[in-house]
């Protein structure tokens, strides 16, 4: 089976983060991979997997980093797939390095950028990007979204059964 995500973090103490995205896209059944890779320690690792993540078919490369947060803007300098950056909380500054980082990067390097912890929004991204050429992938995304908005329906019938002396609702 053939990778269509490529997940990487900069090291395994980001997987309890980016789990969140291998499990949505495991909903999902859409084939992903995960590697380990640092823009910093091993940076030719990173130039070599990124430049060669196409050929293997894969479509979309979701990268997560705390601090610095290189990883994402190294990826996407070393290939033409969209790259999609997860600041990762880990540092005195919540995540806001983090953020920035994959925020200001140079004309021509884009990054998409979701919330600092925001694997599962990323891989969600990711399997937008898939259906626009995938009509089961759109179909099961429709599904899930419908699914959020008949979470929000239940959680107001319960909040409606609250009985308090000045609730109006």
């Amino acid at each position: 089976m053939t990778p269509l995500v490529s997940i990487i973090m900069g090291s395994t103490s980001d997987l309890p983060v980016m789990e969140k995205a291998m499990t949505f896209l495991d909903g999902m059944e859409v084939p992903f991979e995960v590697n380990a890779l640092s823009a910093h320690r091993t940076p030719e690792a990173v130039e070599q997997y990124a430049r060669g993540a196409a050929g293997r078919g894969v479509k979309v490369i979701i990268a997560g980093a705390g601090m610095a947060a290189a990883l994402p803007g190294v990826i996407a300098a070393s290939t033409t797939l969209p790259v999609i950056g997860v600041p990762i909380k880990g540092s005195v500054l919540d995540g806001m390095d983090a953020v920035l980082s994959m925020l200001q990067m140079p004309p021509g390097i884009p990054v998409a950028t979701v919330a600092v912890n925001g694997a599962q929004n990323a891989a969600i991204l990711a399997c937008q990007m898939l259906a626009l050429s995938n009509e089961g992938l759109a179909a099961a995304l429709a599904g899930y979204k419908a699914g959020l908005s008949s979470k929000i329906r239940m959680a107001n019938e319960d909040l409606a059964q609250l009985k308090f002396a000045f609730k109006t609702n």
